[in-house]
């Protein structure tokens, strides 16, 4: 059944593939994300290796929807590198280094705040819940809150992109300049680095410029769930 599948997309899907990644490409806001999976038999490979299967994707606001996926046998740069080629727009796409420093000057990486808050929510749960109310995370989930509960209003209201873009410059901006700017306090002075605030706090320092970049354009989301529900 398997060697049947590979050669009927050897011989049939490859070119629909294709087209469809060109489909894909020809979009000005995509989502990526990456994820594990094991291959039992793989030429030149152990069963115990991680492979990874990268997704791509085009926006909620697409009127010819996309989803690719593209197995690789690394999570090395290259790869989102070589198979983006020819797209030129905007990218949401989580953390990882790979997609800030492998891709061309002609994409722009947009960070995921949906992470971000994620890394104070994974910091007060380490913490014994009479703990948790007073711990500074907290300041840092709220920041993040205050930002989605924005964007769900906007929503609600039906705004266009060019008001969107309107919207947060006045009101969500100035909550994530603020958010920025204690984490960067706090960043300097908290005596545990490698702890999970530490964590927390080091990605909001060193995330700060692919975050800020949802700003950029009415039509970009604030998170990157669409590719992460999309593994």
């Amino acid at each position: 059944m398997a060697n049947w599948v590979i050669a009927t997309h050897e011989r049939w899907f490859e070119d629909f593939f294709q087209r469809l990644r060109s489909e894909l490409l020809s979009n000005e806001i995509l989502h990526a994300d990456e994820t594990t999976l094991t291959v039992l038999r793989e030429d030149g490979r152990k069963a115990t290796q991680k492979s990874y299967v990268w997704v791509y994707r085009t926006s909620g606001d697409s009127e010819r929807p996309v989803v690719l996926y593209d197995y690789q046998p690394s999570r090395a740069g290259e790869h989102a590198k070589a198979f983006l080629t020819g797209f030129s727009g905007f990218l949401h796409t989580d953390g990882y280094e790979a997609y800030h420093c492998k891709l061309p000057p002609d994409i722009t990486a947009v960070g995921c705040w949906a992470h971000m808050r994620r890394k104070f929510t994974d910091t007060l749960k380490t913490l014994p819940k009479d703990a948790r109310e007073k711990h500074p995370a907290q300041t840092g989930l709220r920041y993040c809150n205050k930002l989605f509960e924005l964007e769900a209003g906007y929503t609600e209201k039906r705004l266009s992109f060019q008001e969107r873009f309107q919207a947060r410059k006045e009101y969500s901006f100035p909550i994530a300049e603020e958010f920025f700017a204690w984490a960067k306090n706090e960043y300097d002075r908290n005596p545990v680095p490698k702890s999970a605030y530490g964590a927390a706090l080091t990605y909001a320092v060193k995330q700060k410029e692919w975050l800020m970049h949802v700003f950029l354009d009415g039509r970009l989301e604030l998170s990157n769930n669409r590719a992460e529900r999309a593994e």
